[in-house]
């Protein structure tokens, strides 16, 4: 056990917990199972673990946080985080831990601001949410991450449950509606096309606690799910929940699926190692019927450092009109990408993106 700080543990008394008969609970659960109840408002918070620092943003109060994770000061050429390309100023901000919800209870006691709460996303991961919250006495709230598929509900509760605290809840909603209405779009879309005119495709490349070559995919990915799409991997695997699996180059070579969509988060996985060096470089790759066919195109990343929402939703549309151009005929990928990410985080970044992967974003791929 970490030896707490007395001048900090005094201000959390002071400030953090108050008797309910002073503040009312909020309805919120803390890491040790104590009711959440805070006196005035939430000013200063921190956002521990994989995509918690997503979630503030699109909730618009990124301002809150007073120190972040090493993820957020790192250099790198090609960062698929639209979250954090729309807030370069993270960087400047104190360091509290690693990524991955590491985080160091001496760094946060010793912040020049010191935070109200702590969210933490994966909460037994790293330091696990009630060992954080024993060593630092400042409220932990663990969140589930969830998704768009089957953990939709617990996503959506981490929102409600971030907003109430923050006083965001109107905006919580807001994304809510934002996603819904945008799910159930593709939905209609999609509702009348034929089974037999539902073209077989594959995503490679997939990221999965870093970039990954062409075999690494995701059963259930959800852009195929949104608009119905064949995956071939539902052969084998028929799926509605997300799972990252890495199959062989016999059965990628068997299925032969007529499109090929290429995470382009697989660029980190270096020059000569990812999906699109292995499509170019390999000859065992080169009678694919989708490259045959110019029928490989590349897509926002899907996963990095968790899901990017955004980026899911832009990169089905583009799915939906490759594969359906008729019911998505009205739609613009790339401006699409922009009206997503201009609602969630306040920026059109899609050119900004695009740039850095070299111009393959939403088009043919070009392996010569």
């Amino acid at each position: 056990m970490q030896r707490r700080n007395f001048c900090a543990l005094c201000l959390a008394a002071v400030f953090l917990f108050v008797p309910t008969s002073a503040a009312p609970s909020t309805g919120v659960v803390d890491a040790l199972g104590h009711p959440f109840a805070l006196e005035g408002s939430v000013t200063k918070v921190l956002c521990s673990g994989s995509g918690a620092l997503r979630l503030l943003t699109y909730l618009q109060a990124q301002h809150l946080i007073v120190a972040v994770e090493d993820i957020e000061k790192r250099e790198s050429p090609v960062d698929p985080r639209p979250y954090f390309l729309a807030n370069p100023g993270f960087r400047e901000l104190p360091l509290f831990g690693e990524f991955r919800g590491q985080a160091r209870a001496e760094l946060i006691l010793g912040l020049p601001e010191q935070p109200q709460v702590i969210f933490k996303t994966y909460p037994e991961a790293g330091i696990p949410a009630a060992e954080l919250q024993d060593a630092t006495a400042i409220p932990v709230i663990p969140l589930h991450y969830g998704d768009l598929l089957e953990g939709r509900e617990k996503l959506y509760a981490s929102l409600r449950t971030m907003g109430q605290i923050i006083g965001r809840k109107r905006r919580a909603e807001e994304v809510i509606a934002f996603f819904e209405n945008a799910l159930d779009d593709l939905r209609r879309r999609t509702a009348d096309v034929k089974e037999e005119e539902r073209p077989t495709c594959f995503i490679g490349g997939v990221a999965y606690r870093g970039a990954h070559g062409l075999t690494s995919t995701e059963l259930g990915y959800p852009p195929f799910v949104f608009t119905s799409a064949r995956a071939v991997t539902e052969a084998e695997a028929p799926s509605t929940r997300s799972a990252h699996a890495e199959i062989s180059r016999e059965k990628l070579l068997a299925w032969d699926p007529e499109y090929l969509f290429i995470d382009l988060s697989t660029l980190n996985a270096g020059e000569r190692t990812g999906a699109l060096h292995e499509l170019g470089e390999t000859s065992l790759w080169r009678d694919l019927r989708a490259l045959r066919e110019g029928k490989a195109f590349g897509v926002l990343p899907y996963n990095w450092y968790t899901q990017n929402f955004g980026s899911i939703l832009a990169d089905a549309y583009f799915v939906g009109k490759t594969l359906f151009p008729g019911p998505f005929a009205d739609i613009d990928p790339a401006g699409k990408a922009d009206e997503i990410y201009r609602f969630l985080i306040g920026k059109e970044l899609f050119a900004v993106i695009d740039t850095s992967f070299g111009n393959r974003t939403f088009r043919p791929l070009d392996l010569e």
